[in-house]
């Protein structure tokens, strides 16, 4: 038996935390990710273009010189563990409470006031009011994108579930590993 490659491994563990199923309702603007929908109605991602896209992304977190100007946001409780732990290992910075405070990215008067490089987004219907005040101050984002989710505002899509754990929790993972590589 034939060994894998590294490539062929990760899109091994992509296909199994169901990263490549989409939910039924999906976005015009998503249409260009979706591989073919099933009898069932649900639309299959291209596994290989969420690959390439997370390489991508990784390729542009790493490009910024102090990791701490990466801010991950999550404010749903699928996402949370996963932005956390990407934090941890990357060095990037997170948001310490799952309610997005109006201004952190906008209003220099707030407490919570951060001028990322770069924000990454878990769910971009979840945060868009990040995504919005990130539109305000030309800041890149960077989003997990399931079939239903609007691309308005959003740099670059990784395609993939973000309503389950698993496909959240490998996104991230991955995201994490290519940035430590690189």
């Amino acid at each position: 038996m034939a060994t894998l490659s590294k490539r062929e491994k990760d899109i091994f563990r992509l296909i199994q935390s169901d990263c490549q199923i989409g939910s039924k309702n999906y976005n015009v603007q998503m249409k260009r990710f979706i591989h073919h929908v099933t009898r069932e109605g649900v639309p299959i991602f291209k596994i290989d273009e969420t690959y390439e896209n997370i390489k991508l992304a990784a390729r542009i977190i790493a490009g910024v010189q102090n990791s701490e100007e990466v801010y991950a946001i999550s404010s749903r409780d699928f996402g949370q563990r996963a932005v956390i732990k990407f934090a941890k290992y990357t060095g990037c910075s997170t948001n310490s409470s799952s309610r997005w405070t109006p201004g952190s990215l906008t209003n220099h008067k707030t407490s919570q006031f951060k001028e990322p490089k770069i924000i990454i987004v878990a769910d971009p219907y979840a945060d868009f009011k990040p995504i919005k005040e990130a539109s305000y101050a030309n800041i890149p984002v960077i989003a997990l994108c399931d079939s239903h989710n609007d691309l308005k505002f959003i740099d670059i899509v990784i395609p993939c579930n973000n309503n389950s754990t698993e496909s959240i929790s490998m996104i991230f993972w991955m995201l994490a590993r290519e940035v430590q590589i690189l």
